[in-house]
Parts: structure tokens; C-alpha cells; sequence
């Protein structure tokens, strides 16, 4: 990450760097926040039971002697099958929040549920874990908390034979997890990571899927940076275990990529990069590379197909890409990404170019690993340039203010390279389009035009003239009372006065 002071543009000379370090700090706040914004939700299989497809079976609340007689009847029933029913007539009761408080306050119910998990009865212990899984779709924490006697035989069920049953227990895990610090604490020495990278070994592609849904609720976790990602402890860190690895493996392209399981160890992986705890361990284990292939892999397949739910595994791809390329580790083992530029960048177009079409909310996140790349690196900019991208860059100026921010940003990155990358970008287009942003009430997007302007006039003289020539002066007074704008309106007006 780029570090800075704060810095306006001044009447004075201003130097690139001084820009440089005025669009570092905007775009260290957005990185921020796209490490920040988390994806914590909870995954219901209830679809899975057969008896929710049966004829009228609607969940009722239950009272406390209902709930109480389920029990009973489930832990003392003449017949397996009256006690699996009355498990069943429980479990429906459970999706009700009345039911599930119910249920946690009733002294022993838990007890008596997890005696029933650990019967010897596979039809009785599928049903009791269906129970805790529909008091783990709760938003409650109290309710993860009181499911915490169940949790280490949750655990213990991982290593067991039954594919369904297994994916049944990581979904319920991953939904306690989430809910409750109290459950990590007691989880974490219990075994949860070891147990997880055995799962990570299974041919089952639904018990993949739901491993990755657990591993990225507990990388969630806000103590994860501290306790749970560094390699600090072999038992409970996971980047001391085979977990990185396999998670790269899982998004190799090819015949046997599978995309749930896929979009699942992306978000994995975009949390352990956000966490910033030892990305040049995962480049050393060839990320780049694999992110970087993966990309390619994605625009070949939007080219094909129309498939919306691309984009579900394309946003966590570029997000790991962009977050990993600001690591100083890159530049030394910058070779491991073993692509041409020119295939990374047209890639990226294409995804750009799909997201216009269909996810106009993917754009910043395409834009910003453009950002990323053309940043600090002249070749990067020199393929934009070379593939004659620039047009196809200014056409997604009106999209939003935000998009208007990343493509001018991306813009001066290309112009501060110097006088032969601006000789390269004038004269076409990106004149009207700049006369037309500082028509913009929007600050930043100004505020980036006027920066582009500069650099424009720094390193390509000739640009002045015609500026003036098309009114510019008229559309920077729009602008020189804004507080915030108004040394840097200033300042283009007297180099256009004087160029």
C-alpha cells in the first residue's frame, strides 16, 4: 500500500509525484473499504430434506410442552420411526424464532439433542443434526452459544463416510462460527483447521462447496488477522496448514474447475489477502499466477456463453488480484505471473466490456485491478495504449461517478509516465471527454479531470492551445469557488494563460 501526505495542487509548479501522492491517499481509502466489506451470511440446506417437499407439511410454532413431548418421544419412542418423526416435527417447529427461544430455554433440551446426534441410529442422528442446522440459521448469538456442546461432535462428524452428512455439519458449523466468538474460542483448539484441511481432500464436490463456505465464515472472523491466519500455531493457523495450497489448486482453470466450489475458496483467499498477515507467502505459492490464468480463463468463458453467474466467481478473482498486486513482494517475484501484458490487460477489457453489458456493480472492481496495474508499471500502460483501449475506457465515463473516478484515475496513471505516453493519448477523444466530466457537479470526478488536465499540459504543450480553443477556461470557472477545487482550477488557468 501506497504511503502519503496530504497535498492540494498549488499555483506553483506542482510535480507528478505530488499527484501521485494526492490519488495514493483516494485510492488507499477505497482498498480500505474493498478489504472491509464483508460477505457474512448463513446457508440453509432445509431444501435438502425430502419431507419439505411433502403434502401440507407447514412449520408451526411449538410451546414449551411440545417442544418438551418431541423430545421425549424422539429419545424414548417404541418405534425408530415415531422417533424420527417426532424429531421431524421438532426440526419444523425450529424454523421458527419463537420456537428456537423456546427450545434453548427448556433446561435439558440440549442435552437430550446431542444424545440423540451421537446415537448409534444413522436415521436419529441425521435428524438431530438437522435440528442444530435449522438453530444455526439463527441471527441470534445467544442461540450459536447454546448450540456450543454440540459443536466439538459437529467437528468429529468431518472425518466420518457420509458425503451428505458431512456437508450437513460444515453448513452448520460455518453458520455458528460466524454468529459466535465463544464458538471460535472453543472450536480453535479443538481442531477446526486440521479438520478442515482433511475435508479439503474429498472427491465430493458438495462437501468442497461446503467447506469453503465454513473456512471463509471463519476467516471473517475480526480476531482472524491475529489468531486464526498467522502462522504463529500449527494447530489453529491457517497458513501453517495445507489450506493455501489446496485453495490454489481448487482454482486452477480447467476441465476440473467447478464454479461453486471455485467462487467459494476465492472469497477464502480474498480474506486471508485482506488480512495482509503474509501475502508474499501466497505469491511465493504462485497466487499471481494462478489469479492471473484464472482471469484469462473467465474472459474466454463470458465470450462464450452469457452466463450471468460468471460474474459471482469474477469479483473475488479481481479483488484478490488487485489487493496482492499492492505488495511490495511483486515486484521481486513479479516473473511468477508468467503472462503477457497484453493478455492480461484485453482479459480484463472483455470482463469490463460483460460487465457494462450485464453487472454495471462489477465495474469498479475491474477498474481498480486496471488501476493496479498500470500504476507503477510502464509496460502495463504501454499494452493499454498499443490495443488502442482508450476509447473503449472513456465510453464508461457515464456509467457512475465512482466508475468516472477509477477511469480517470487509471488515465493518470498512463499520462504520468511522461511525454511520450501523453504523446500517445493526444490528440482523440479524451479532450471532449475531460471538457465534458468538468461539467460533473461531483467533486472527485472534477477533481481527477483537473489532474489529468495537468499532467496533459505538463508533458504535452500542444494541449493548452486546444484546450483553449474549446473553452476550457469557461469550463473551469464552473469550479474556482469550490473549496476544494478551487487552488487546483487556479492553477490550470494560469498555465493555460500563460502556455
Amino acid at each position: 500500500m501506497w504511503s502519503r501526505r496530504q497535498g492540494r495542487l498549488r499555483p506553483t509548479v506542482c510535480g507528478v509525484e505530488e499527484l501521485r501522492r494526492r490519488r495514493r491517499e483516494q485510492e488507499a481509502a477505497l482498498r480500505k473499504a474493498r478489504r472491509e466489506q464483508q460477505l457474512v451470511s448463513k446457508r440453509l440446506l432445509r431444501e435438502d430434506a425430502p419431507e419439505e417437499a411433502g403434502e401440507g407439511c407447514v412449520a408451526v410454532i411449538l410451546g414449551e410442552a411440545e417442544v418438551q413431548q418431541f423430545l421425549r418421544q424422539a429419545q424414548r419412542g417404541a418405534e425408530e420411526k415415531e422417533r424420527e418423526g417426532a424429531l421431524v416435527s421438532l426440526r419444523r417447529g425450529l424454523q421458527h424464532p419463537e420456537t428456537q427461544q423456546t427450545f434453548i430455554q427448556l433446561e435439558g433440551s440440549m442435552r437430550t439433542l446431542v444424545g440423540l446426534l451421537t446415537s448409534n441410529q444413522a436415521v436419529l442422528q441425521l435428524e438431530a443434526a438437522r435440528c442444530l442446522h435449522e438453530l444455526s440459521h439463527s441471527e441470534q448469538s445467544t442461540i450459536a452459544e447454546a448450540c456450543l456442546p454440540a459443536t466439538s461432535y459437529l467437528l468429529t462428524y468431518l472425518s466420518g463416510y457420509s458425503s451428505d452428512f458431512i456437508e450437513l455439519c460444515l453448513y452448520t458449523l460455518g453458520n455458528l462460527i460466524v454468529e459466535s466468538e465463544a464458538v471460535r474460542r472453543q472450536l480453535l483448539p479443538q481442531g477446526i483447521v486440521p479438520a478442515l484441511a482433511a475435508c479439503i481432500q474429498s472427491p465430493h464436490v458438495a462437501v468442497l462447496e461446503a467447506l469453503g463456505y465454513a473456512l471463509s465464515q471463519l476467516l471473517q472472523a475480526k480476531e482472524a488477522p491475529e489468531k486464526i491466519i498467522p502462522p504463529a500455531s500449527a494447530s489453529s493457523s491457517i497458513l501453517a496448514s495445507t489450506l493455501p495450497q489446496h485453495m490454489l489448486q481448487m482454482l486452477q482453470p480447467g476441465p476440473k474447475l467447478n464454479p461453486g466450489v471455485a467462487v467459494e475458496f476465492a472469497w477464502c483467499l480474498h480474506y486471508i489477502i485482506c488480512s495482509q498477515v503474509s501475502n508474499p507467502l501466497l505469491i511465493g505459492h504462485g497466487a499471481l499466477s494462478t489469479l492471473g490464468l484464472l482471469l484469462l480463463d473467465l474472459a474466454g468463458a463470458v465470450q462464450r456463453t452469457e452466463d450471468a453467474g460468471l460474474e459471482l466467481l469474477a469479483c473475488p478473482v479481481l479483488r484478490c488480484l488487485s489487493n496482492l498486486l499492492t505488495e511490495a513482494a511483486v515486484e521481486t517475484v513479479g516473473g511468477q505471473m508468467q503472462l503477457r501484458d497484453e493478455r492480461v490487460v484485453a482479459a480484463l477489457f472483455i470482463l469490463l466490456q460483460f460487465f457494462f453489458q450485464k453487472q454495471p456493480s462489477l465495474l469498479p472492481e475491474g477498474l481498480w485491478l486496471l488501476n493496479n496495474l498500470t500504476a507503477n508499471s510502464p509496460s502495463f500502460c504501454t499494452s493499454l495504449l498499443s490495443l488502442d483501449l482508450i476509447e473503449p475506457l472513456l465510453q464508461l465515463l457515464p456509467v457512475s461517478n465512482v466508475v468516472s473516478v477509477m477511469v480517470l484515475t487509471v488515465l493518470c496513471n498512463v499520462a504520468e509516465k511522461g511525454p511520450a505516453y501523453c504523446q500517445r493519448l493526444w490528440p482523440g477523444p479524451l479532450l471532449p471527454a475531460l471538457l465534458h466530466t468538468l461539467a460533473f457537479s461531483d467533486t472527485e470526478v472534477v477533481g481527477q479531470s483537473l489532474e489529468l488536465l495537468h499532467l496533459l499540459f505538463l508533458y504535452q504543450p500542444e494541449a493548452v492551445q486546444v484546450f483553449l480553443q474549446q473553452s476550457g477556461l469557461q469550463a473551469l470557472e464552473r469550479h474556482q469557488e469550490e473549496a476544494q477545487l478551487q487552488d487546483r482550477v487556479y492553477a490550470l488557468q494560469q498555465t493555460a494563460l500563460q502556455g
